[in-house]
């Protein structure tokens, strides 16, 4: 899964750096834009007219997005780069709106903020599940496993996910990751070992800040967020996942919409007209995802597998 990202994954090392380890890069701002490709789409007229009144009166799709890379990494001066970037980009393309993301500071947040009316949809990383799905509507667009970031200056000596038994993880509150630690837990004591300690924290940043200052001994994060946080600084950690004897799963994530506003089934054949016209598998291999992409983006899958 470690797959080259070109010009656009040098830029967002240097937000990355920034935003983790609170770094200055000198350099940064000059050639940040060297190389990187915007996406072009052909607008789809039958799906601007599927749009909510509200949206195409408004003539913007907005979303909520906490600190996350590689979907969301949140510059000095606010800019936001990732995953979320370019595919919410290419979505308004489709679409014919534009789209902004409006950082929030976790994923209750951003599931009340959408509730509330005052953002469109979140583009996770989140699990579709069948109790979220009784109020959003899920896009699948990606799969994931748990993984769990290690300093290589730390104490602990973890080579292996079962060397977490008994050990301290920060996770992020109310995520996909603080189940799966759940259950890696109850792995640990099933096997005679002691329970791991979770660390709740507001976003991935606090997170992996948790594990560099000694508060944690690792950080819990998506496959996604471990390849990235580990390629960008692989001088400073390493990453386990978890496995299936230790109670992984293989996460459906999905972008969320609401139900109430009628936006899934629109979202959902967006993004089919990014998978048909190679715009998703670009962002993706830009961001060396080609691992967990998903063949099409599926809607409400939690309920059509229950």
């Amino acid at each position: 899964m470690r797959n080259s990202r070109g010009h656009r994954r040098w830029r967002t090392r240097c937000t990355l750096t920034t935003a983790l380890v609170s770094v200055a890069l000198a350099g940064c701002a000059a050639d940040e834009e060297e190389g990187v490709s915007k996406p072009s789409v052909p607008e789809s007229t039958a799906l601007h007219d599927a749009l909510p009144q509200s949206v195409k009166d408004a003539g913007v799709l907005r979303f909520a997005g906490d600190s996350h890379p590689p979907f969301r990494s949140v510059g000095a001066d606010g800019s936001v780069t990732g995953i979320d970037q370019d595919l919410q980009e290419a979505l308004g393309q489709v679409l014919g709106v534009r789209t902004e993301i409006k950082i929030v500071n976790n994923l209750p947040a951003a599931l009340q903020g959408m509730l509330s009316g005052r953002y469109n949809g979140f583009n996770g990383p989140v699990q579709a599940t069948p109790e979220r799905e009784r109020q959003f509507d899920t896009i699948t667009w990606m799969t994931s496993r748990t993984s769990y970031v290690v300093p290589k200056t730390g104490k602990a000596r973890i080579s292996s996910a079962a060397d977490l038994c008994g050990k301290q993880v920060a996770v992020v509150k109310s995520s996909i990751v603080e189940s799966q630690l759940a259950k890696l837990s109850a792995y640990c004591t099933g096997q005679g070992k002691q329970a791991t300690k979770s660390i709740g924290l507001d976003d991935t940043n606090a997170t992996l800040l948790a594990a560099q200052s000694g508060r944690a001994d690792a950080a819990g994060m998506t496959q996604a967020a471990a390849i990235d946080v580990t390629d960008s600084q692989s001088d400073k950690y390493g990453y386990v996942t978890q496995t299936e004897e230790q109670g992984a799963t293989t996460d459906n994530l999905a972008l969320l919409v609401p139900k109430e506003s009628k936006l899934g089934p629109v979202i959902q054949k967006a993004f089919q007209k990014l998978v048909d016209d190679g715009e998703y598998r670009r962002v993706m291999e830009h961001w060396g995802l080609k691992d967990v992409m998903v063949d099409k983006p599926v809607l409400n899958i939690a309920s059509k597998e229950s």
